[in-house]
C-alpha cells in the first residue's frame, strides 16, 4: 500500500466520524494525482481536508522557508488559511529496500552500503525521483553512483523487485508488502531521511462552517501507530477487503464510534459502479468531442479556403497534440480547478487537430471538376459548400471525428487522476491494489466505448453520404 492507500483508509475514517455528526456530510475525492496538486486544491478551497505528512511539509512543499519545527510549520500553514493535527501516531518515513535475499548475499544493510554496487538498478516512484526529499537529495547526501535509475508508479516498483528487473525501490515504512515480499529496509545511516509524522491538514474556515467536521480530524490525532497503520494497509492490500470496510472496523475497536462501511463506491454493486463510471466517462467524451466538433470543422473550412490561415491552424492543433496527456491535465488546473473542467477542455484540445486535418484534407481533395461544375451552375460559395463540398468531405470529416473520438475516449482515463472520475478510476485503484480485477473494470469498458463510438460513426457516415455521392466519390478514386 502506497502512501496514497494509508491516506484512502485514513480519510475514510475522517468520513465515518463525520457522517455520525448530524450536521456534516463528506465526500471523498480518490487518486488526485501528486502532493503539488492536493496541495494546490486545499489552497484554492476545491477540497477542504487531506492527510499529509510533516516531513513532505517541511522538505518539499514549504521548503524554500527553511522551516524545521512543527510550530513554526503550524504557524506558516495558519498564514495561509490552513489548520493542521496533531500527529495521529505513526511515522510513515521513506525507506529504500531490497529483497533481503539478495541484501544478505551482497552485504548490504545499510544505504551507504550501495556505494560497493555502482550495477545495482533502481526503480523509483515517480514523485521521488524530483521531489528534494527524494532521489536527488539522498544520491548527494550519500554520494550514490548508481546511473540506472528509473521512475516508475510505486506500486508496480514492488512487481519490478520480485521479477528481478529491479534491485532496490523505495519503500514507505507502513507498506504492507514490506513483510509480503521479504524486503529489507535499508538502514539510514547518514540519517538523510526526515520524520513523516501523519497529520490532517484542513482550512480554517472549516472550522466555522462545519465545526463537528474539524473536531473529527483531531479526534483522530494520537489513535494510529505504525503496526496498525501496516495491519489496515495488509488487510486492504493483501486481503482484499474495501477501503471504507477496513476504516469501519478501525473506528469500531478504536473511538468506540459503530460506522457502516459503504462511504466509497466499494459498498456498491459490480453494476452500479460500472454505470457510474459509465455516465461520468460518457459525459466527459460527449462533452468535449461535441465541443471539438463544432469548432474544428469551421476551423478546417476557413483553413481550406485560406492557405494562410490553414498552416497557422493546422500548426497551432499540432502542437497541442505534442503536448503529454498527464501534462496537460495538470496544467490546467490552476486555471480550471480539479474535477471535470479541466479534463474536458484537455479532451477538447486533444480532439481538435484530426477533425480539423481532416476537414481541410476532405475539401482539398474535391476533384476540380465538379467544383469548376458547381461554380459553372451559379452556385454561391456558401450554397456550394453547404450542397457540394461538405457532401463530398463528409466521408474524411468523419474519419477525423472518429479518430479523436477514440483517443478521447482512452484520454478520458486520465481524468480520474485530477477527480474526473470515469473508468480510470478503476484502473488506477486497480494499480494501487496491484488487483487485475479492478483494472479490467475500466480497460475493458474503455475498449468496449471506443469500438461502440467508432461503430456510430460509421453508421452516421452512411446516413449522411448520399448513395449517388458514395458511388461518386468511389469511381472518381479509382479514376484517380
Amino acid at each position: 500500500m502506497s502512501r496514497a492507500g494509508w491516506k484512502v483508509i485514513l480519510f475514510m475514517a475522517v468520513c465515518g466520524l463525520v457522517f455520525e455528526r448530524p450536521a456534516a456530510a463528506a465526500t471523498h475525492t480518490a487518486q488526485l494525482g501528486g502532493t503539488r496538486v492536493v496541495w494546490n486544491a486545499l489552497l484554492s478551497g476545491e477540497i477542504d481536508a487531506y492527510p499529509e505528512y510533516t516531513g513532505t511539509l517541511l522538505q518539499e512543499i514549504l521548503a524554500s522557508e527553511g522551516l524545521s519545527t512543527v510550530d513554526e510549520l503550524s504557524v506558516a500553514l495558519s498564514s495561509r488559511g490552513i489548520g493542521m493535527t496533531a500527529s495521529l501516531g505513526f511515522n510513515n518515513t521513506y525507506a529504500i529496500g531490497m529483497r533481503s535475499e539478495q541484501a544478505d548475499r551482497l552485504g548490504v544493510k545499510a544505504i551507504s552500503d550501495l556505494r560497493g554496487h555502482p550495477h545495482l538498478v533502481f526503480g523509483f516512484g515517480n514523485e521521488f525521483m524530483d521531489r528534494a526529499d527524494g532521489w536527488p537529495g539522498l544520491q548527494r547526501h550519500y554520494r550514490l553512483p548508481q546511473t540506472d535509475v528509473r521512475g516508475l508508479d510505486h506500486d508496480l516498483a514492488y512487481r519490478g523487485l520480485e521479477a528481478g528487473t529491479l534491485d532496490a525501490i523505495d519503500l514507505y515504512s507502513t507498506d504492507a508488502e514490506i513483510a509480503y515480499y521479504d524486503l529489507r529496509a535499508l538502514q539510514d545511516d547518514l540519517g538523510f531521511f526526515p520524520e513523516y509524522d501523519a497529520v490532517v491538514l484542513y482550512r480554517l474556515d472549516l472550522a466555522e462552517r462545519a465545526p463537528p467536521v474539524v473536531a473529527s480530524f483531531h479526534e483522530l490525532a494520537g489513535r494510529i501507530d505504525a503496526a496498525t497503520m501496516s495491519t489496515l494497509n495488509a488487510r486492504v492490500k493483501l486481503a482484499g477487503e474495501s477501503e471504507s470496510a477496513v476504516a469501519a472496523g478501525f473506528l469500531e475497536q478504536s473511538p468506540g464510534l459503530q460506522i457502516e462501511p459503504g462511504t466509497d463506491t466499494a459498498g456498491q454493486r459490480w453494476w452500479q459502479r460500472l454505470w457510474q463510471r459509465t455516465a461520468e466517462h460518457l459525459a466527459l467524451v460527449a462533452i468535449s468531442l461535441s465541443a471539438a466538433i463544432l469548432f474544428a470543422i469551421p476551423l478546417g473550412i476557413l483553413a481550406a479556403r485560406r492557405e494562410r490561415v490553414a498552416h497557422v491552424v493546422l500548426a497551432a492543433a499540432g502542437i497541442l497534440q505534442t503536448i503529454p496527456s498527464l501534462a496537460m491535465f495538470v496544467f490546467l488546473i490552476p486555471l480550471l480547478g480539479i474535477g471535470g473542467p479541466p479534463a474536458v477542455v484537455a479532451l477538447f484540445l486533444y480532439s481538435l487537430l484530426p477533425i480539423i486535418r481532416n476537414t481541410y484534407a476532405g475539401l482539398k481533395d474535391i476533384p476540380a471538376p465538379i467544383i469548376e461544375s458547381a461554380v459553372a451552375l451559379g452556385l454561391p460559395p456558401n450554397a456550394r459548400l453547404r450542397v457540394v463540398e461538405l457532401p463530398l468531405a463528409i466521408r474524411s470529416i468523419l474519419a477525423g471525428i472518429k479518430t479523436s473520438a477514440v483517443i478521447n475516449v482512452g484520454t478520458a482515463t486520465l481524468g480520474a487522476l485530477i477527480g474526473a472520475g470515469g473508468y480510470g478510476q478503476p484502473i488506477l485503484t486497480g494499480i494501487r491494489l496491484d488487483d487485475m480485477g479492478l483494472i479490467l473494470q475500466g480497460a475493458v469498458p474503455a475498449a468496449l466505448l471506443a469500438l461502440l463510438v467508432q461503430g456510430l460513426f460509421e453508421a452516421i457516415e452512411r446516413t449522411l453520404l448520399p448513395r449517388g455521392l458514395r458511388l461518386q466519390t468511389n469511381a472518381l478514386g479509382a479514376t484517380d
